[in-house]
């Protein structure tokens, strides 16, 4: 194994546990591409990793997991549930256990909100795993403010991440402040989707790192405290992209690219 560990930084979740800020996103990785892909980000130091049942990969990730060898505390595991399974959550969760090998997720989050709406009883069922130590912690995907604060309205129980399609273009701080303000963690997917990587003002500031501007992109997430799933099935990409984690952008650079999304 390498020597890398982007156990840290971490975003502290509003139940207790620890959440790397820098995860590996599977989305669109294919159930035999997923061991490979896992086991080099796992190798690369990526000590967070993102699934679903909807990404049909678990169980590829789930023999990474098996094969690494790591300790178990020492990997953050998130996956998430489909839209349409609410009635069926537990049986959801347990199937997705059983595919990843694991007796616990880190993190489980409802994917998008079912029929576009918050549906508390499918938050209520998410608390009851957490309870019975099924997931460490719940949360949601894809939730506007208003249907958290639906959630919390029902069950009292505040999501600890919302996980979204975020990016310097995407920035928004109203977003970003209304879910800090509720504890809630923003944690980014698509980051370099949701970007131009040929911009002028992320070429310059790579530029002036001697990086690629995707791993600027990551430094943006990271320095302001947003966890971020940057994702490849490429392993020098995979190892490139998490090297962003370690660059310190300054606050006037931060300022320029947060200014993108104006």
């Amino acid at each position: 194994m390498t020597t890398a560990d982007y156990s840290q930084p971490t975003a502290t979740l509003s139940n207790g546990p620890t959440m790397p800020l820098l995860g590996f996103g599977t989305w669109q990785i294919p159930d035999a591409e997923a061991p490979a892909a896992t086991s080099a980000a796992l190798e690369a130091g990526y000590r967070h990793i993102d699934t679903a049942t909807g990404y049909g990969n678990e169980a590829g990730i789930g023999q990474a997991l098996a094969e690494a060898g790591l300790p178990r505390d020492s990997i953050f595991v998130t996956t998430k549930m489909p839209p349409d399974h609410v009635g069926r959550e537990r049986r959801t969760l347990e199937e997705s256990l059983t595919k990843l090998g694991l007796d616990r997720v880190d993190l489980w989050l409802v994917h998008w909100p079912p029929n576009k709406q918050a549906t508390p009883a499918a938050w209520e069922q998410f608390i009851a795993a957490q309870a019975d130590g099924l997931a460490t912690s719940i949360g949601v995907s894809n939730y506007s403010l208003d249907q958290i604060d639906e959630l919390i309205t029902a069950t009292g129980v505040a999501p600890a991440v919302n996980q979204i399609k975020w990016g310097p273009s995407l920035y928004d701080p109203a977003i970003a402040g209304g879910l800090a303000e509720r504890g809630v963690v923003l944690e980014g997917y698509s980051p370099f989707r949701a970007s131009n990587l040929d911009d002028p003002t992320l070429l310059a500031i790579a530029a002036d790192h001697d990086a690629t501007t995707a791993q600027v992109i990551v430094a943006w997430h990271v320095k302001h405290g947003f966890v971020v799933i940057p994702k490849s099935t490429q392993p020098e990409r995979i190892v490139a992209n998490a090297a962003g984690a370690k660059i310190e952008l300054s606050d006037d650079e931060v300022a320029r690219i947060d200014a993108l999304a104006s």
